[in-house]
């Protein structure tokens, strides 16, 4: 039996890129994400789908999987909520409160993020409002996006001619160095309504820790993400004696030296708030 979710949560993550893509933006030729001021940026999409990842390294059942990890043999949403028995029975009975309630039950990333149930042979769409709420990252310095060339000398198919098919070319693309800022927050009110629980904060705490575990690839080779710091905010009463924002400010992070390349290139200062309790943890 999991405990009720206590107090409100603020958390915030620093992340540390080498020599990786921490996000690429398909609009643009796959670059890294830049915002209009050549701030580097991380979507909340693209670090919920790191979340759900670790979590379900961690045995947890998931809603949203990637079509490389299905674990349950289901090749789409509708499929994996057809397979709910207790969800298909109260779509039969259009009894949305119980449909919600068991979704919740069964999958973590549904409690905590929520989720639309909008199917096409579905009668009834069904809405969840998640607790965690986790904002898009952005480099503390505009970043620097060095592009190459690349060759892709496969012969992956044959000319018409029965000849090899020349080479193909393409770009990559990689931020050089740069700290990223993840920020994000739990609601007390929506987690009593999704039955989040205080072991599922845990949970999320952990993922965020190791959230580049097991998320290696040509873009982002193993020690290319680093988390270097997550700091977990705890409040004194389930509603938060102060605002996410006024919380979030709580950390000031600057660099050193002209241009940094290692964690250690910047300064990060901590203020403190009464009655507020911090957590800081080393990442991995």
């Amino acid at each position: 039996m999991m405990s009720e979710f206590t107090n409100k949560i603020d958390f915030e993550v620093l992340v540390m890129v080498k020599n990786a893509n921490p996000n690429g933006d398909p609009l643009n030729g796959n670059r890294p994400r830049e915002t209009y001021d050549g701030f580097g940026e991380i979507s909340d999409v693209c670090i919920k789908r790191k979340i759900r990842n670790r979590l379900q390294d961690m045995g947890e059942n998931i809603f949203v999987q990637s079509d490389e990890r299905s674990d349950d043999g289901c090749k789409s949403l509708a499929d994996r909520a057809k397979n709910n028995d207790i969800m298909q029975k109260a779509l039969k009975d259009k009894d949305k409160e119980t449909y919600a309630k068991a979704a919740c039950e069964t999958w973590i990333d549904v409690r905590s993020f929520g989720q639309v149930f909008a199917f096409k042979d579905d009668s009834v769409s069904v809405g969840v409002r998640g607790p965690v709420s986790v904002h898009s990252a952005f480099s503390v310095l505009p970043v620097s996006i060095d592009s190459m060339q690349i060759t892709k000398s496969v012969n992956s198919e044959t000319a018409k001619d029965g000849k090899k098919s020349s080479d193909t070319m393409g770009m990559k693309h990689k931020v050089s160095s740069a700290l990223y800022v993840i920020k994000g927050s739990i609601n007390h009110q929506l987690a009593e309504k999704t039955g989040f629980s205080d072991e599922d904060a845990d949970k999320i705490k952990e993922a965020l820790r190791t959230l580049f575990v097991n998320d290696s690839s040509s873009a982002r080779p193993d020690g290319s993400m680093e988390v270097c710091k997550v700091y977990w905010w705890k409040h004194n009463c389930p509603m938060g004696q102060y605002s996410s924002a006024k919380v979030h400010r709580l950390i000031k992070v600057a660099a050193k030296v002209d241009d940094p390349k290692e964690f250690e290139d910047y300064d990060v200062q901590i203020d403190s708030l009464p009655d507020l309790q911090l957590e800081e943890i080393e990442g991995i």
